[in-house]
This record gives C-alpha cells, sequence and structure tokens, in this order.
C-alpha cells in the first residue's frame, strides 16, 4: 500500500484497485459466511445495492460474498429485516442497510429537489408536497398497503385534489400525488414490504431521519471510503443532486477537516476522507461479472476509464452504465453478458471484446459456478463471439 497526499497523483489504476478491494470485487476478500451479516455488510460497502430489478440486486450482494444465495438476500430482506427495500440514490429503488437508514433518509431529504419536471397542470404546491407526505406516514403506521390501497389513503387524508390523473405512466394515467412518491421514501415515510402476491407492498420503516447537516456529511464520508478520489461533480451526478449544492457541502466538509484534497489523475483536484489516503500499489488483477444497475459500474468515475474504448460503445446506453450486465477484466469493462433461466438450468453467455486467454476463462469459468450458487441453479457457460460495435 502505498500513501498519498495533496502533493501527489493518485492514478487511476490505484483508485480502481481500492475501489474494487472495498466492495470485495478484488479476489482478496476472504470467503464470506451463511450470516445476513455477511449480506449487510456488502451492502454498506457499495452504498446501497440497486434494486429496480430485484434479482439483479440479489446477485449483485451475492457475488461479493462467497457462500451468500439470493435465499439469504432475501432472509435478510423480508424475515431478519438487516435490509430495507426504498427509494436511494437518484430516486431509483435501493437495497439499503436497516442500521443506515436513518442516515440515508437524513441525507436524502436534505438534497435539494429543484424545480419540478411534471406540467404545470400536474404539478403540486409545497404545501401539498407536505400533506401528501405526511399522509403516507400516517397511512403506512403499522400498516402494508399495495399501491392502490395507499392511494385510497392518501386521498381521503388530503382531498380529491390528489387523486387527480395527471400523471402519465405506461399506457395510463396515475395520481398526482403519485410524484412525490420517492420523496416520501426519502423523508422516512414509507418503504417497500413484503409483496402480496405479485402485488408490491408498501410499510412505513419505523426509522427517524438523522438530521440533515450531519447526515450530508456522513453520506460524503461514505461514498468517498467506496468511490474516492472524487469530486463533488462526481458526487452530484451519482446522488442526482445540484451540482452547486454539492460543490458547497464539499467545502464546508474541507473546512472542518473531514475529507482531504488529492490529486487525482485526468480530473485534478479531487477528494478522500479525511486520512484515507492509503491505496494499493498493484493493478488490479482478475475476472468478474457484474449484473444489471450494479453499484460499482454505475458510481466509478471517471467512467471513460472504466468503460474505456470500444466498452464505451459496446456497454453503454448513450453513456449510461447499467443497461447491460458486464465482463470485467483486470478492473475495466471488458464485454457484456447475459443469463436466460430455465427451472434450474441457468445458461450464461458472455461476449467478450477481446479473446479471453486459457487463465481469464478459467476465472471466468469460477464466476459463473458461482454466480450459479448464488443463483441456486446449474450454470452453463457460453462465451459468444468477441463484438465490437454489434458486430463480430
Amino acid at each position: 500500500m502505498t500513501t498519498r497526499s495533496r502533493s501527489t497523483t493518485v492514478s487511476w489504476s490505484e483508485a480502481n484497485a481500492r475501489r474494487l478491494d472495498r466492495q470485495s470485487l478484488s479476489g482478496s476478500a476472504a470467503a464470506a459466511g451463511h450470516a445476513a451479516h455477511d449480506v449487510t455488510s456488502g451492502v454498506a460497502a457499495m452504498l446501497g445495492a440497486h434494486a429496480q430489478v430485484l434479482s439483479a440486486a440479489e446477485l449483485s450482494v451475492a457475488l461479493r460474498a462467497p457462500g451468500v444465495t439470493r435465499t439469504d438476500v432475501r432472509t435478510a430482506l423480508w424475515t431478519d429485516r438487516t435490509l430495507v427495500k426504498t427509494f436511494g440514490p437518484r430516486g431509483t429503488v435501493h437495497l439499503l442497510p436497516a442500521g443506515e437508514l436513518a442516515m440515508w433518509t437524513g441525507a436524502l431529504s436534505a438534497v435539494p429537489t429543484g424545480s419540478s419536471p411534471f406540467p404545470k397542470a400536474a404539478r403540486m404546491t409545497p404545501d401539498q408536497v407536505e400533506a401528501v407526505v405526511a399522509a403516507v406516514a400516517d397511512a403506512l403506521a403499522g400498516a402494508e398497503l399495495t399501491i392502490d390501497e395507499l392511494s385510497d389513503e392518501v386521498i381521503g387524508r388530503t382531498g380529491p385534489w390528489a387523486g387527480d390523473l395527471v400523471m402519465p405512466a405506461f399506457q395510463g394515467m396515475w395520481p398526482r400525488w403519485r410524484q412525490v412518491l420517492h420523496l416520501a421514501g426519502h423523508r422516512g415515510a414509507l418503504c417497500y414490504g413484503p409483496n402480496r402476491g405479485r402485488k408490491a407492498t408498501y410499510t412505513s420503516p419505523g426509522t427517524v431521519p438523522m438530521p440533515g447537516p450531519e447526515a450530508t456529511a456522513a453520506l460524503v464520508r461514505r461514498y468517498l471510503r467506496a468511490y474516492g478520489p472524487a469530486t463533488p461533480v462526481h458526487f452530484a451526478q451519482w446522488l442526482s443532486a445540484p451540482r452547486g449544492w454539492a460543490g458547497r457541502l464539499f467545502e464546508d466538509l474541507a473546512g472542518a477537516g473531514e475529507i482531504e484534497e488529492v490529486t487525482f489523475e485526468d480530473c485534478g483536484a479531487a477528494w478522500v476522507a479525511a486520512g484515507d489516503t492509503r491505496f494499493p500499489s498493484g493493478a488490479p488483477r482478475g475476472v468478474r461479472l457484474l449484473p444489471y444497475f450494479d453499484a460499482f459500474a454505475i458510481a466509478s468515475r471517471p467512467r471513460e476509464r472504466l468503460f474505456h474504448g470500444a466498452a464505451y460503445e459496446r456497454a453503454l446506453a448513450g453513456g449510461q452504465a447499467g443497461n447491460f450486465p458486464v465482463l470485467l477484466v483486470d478492473g475495466a469493462v471488458a464485454g457484456v453478458w447475459h443469463q436466460r433461466r430455465s427451472g434450474k438450468r441457468i445458461a450464461v453467455t458472455v461476449e467478450p471484446l477481446q479473446p479471453l486467454d486459457a487463465g481469464r476463462t478459467r476465472a471466468l469459468e469460477e464466476q459463473v459456478e458461482g454466480l450459479g450458487k448464488a443463483l441456486e441453479g446449474t450454470p452453463e457457460l457460453t462465451v459468444g463471439k468477441v463484438t465490437v460495435g454489434g458486430h463480430a
């Protein structure tokens, strides 16, 4: 390990290697056990697992902890309640550690919301927003409600205006109040409950948000330990927050001695948590499979360094990370992959951007074997044709 300060430059390789280490993606972590603690620690290390597609979140967690399966993640979520499914960074659904929910809700509710993106006729006044959030919290206290049941409760507690069908949604329209559903999650008024049949339910997380300044400071420190060095712009992009607000936040934390500046290759001035200046001396090595919307692929910046060259074209959707499961080779995106399940059989097809040598092919086979264990199935690997720009 080497120590860096403002007077020296942290290379991309050093930063990338540390990020991989801290998310148990470098192969250096000891095999984890079966306990939910391992699941929760993995989710904490990546700063939440993107769970819009819950099966992808289960795989993100399990692939970081050998021996952990999708059932372990579900047990932590619905039985042990050490995980919470709720609205996280960027307003998207995440799995978050229950023990950290006060920090998350305090920080997320402190992020300025900006102007409404909705048409004028669909917007809500600040008073209406507050009324809806209060109604959601009241309705979900000690209850598990489907979205339709919750809608009836919110409209009954606020007024018919909340039920106006003004929100475009798929092939229909949603009631007006639905535009603040994620905000209610950020405020700690709701989280997901267990499905009722095929329907999602919502319930109260029973958590009091941490005060905003304390929570945002804690989240910045956690973010920098996971993904630093990083700039305020990187943090704003990850959180979907105003850049000016993020810049002022970093300035305040730097003035308080909670974060410190280093020089980061290709970025110039960047930041790490105070005292957290040790980086691996060796370059990343190994092969990894990451599923849809994996936190590492989404949060690592500069994105063009992780998705270098042909990977930027093949594995991103217009610059948007997460839309393709990716193959990592020596810490860089080196292809895409997909799976198809039929009963216990899981057909895994990997499409590398460059042919894999014998050693990396064996490492890929081990990754696929681990994927099968995580998903509690029997995997079959096919290495597809090398593709660039969609052409073999």
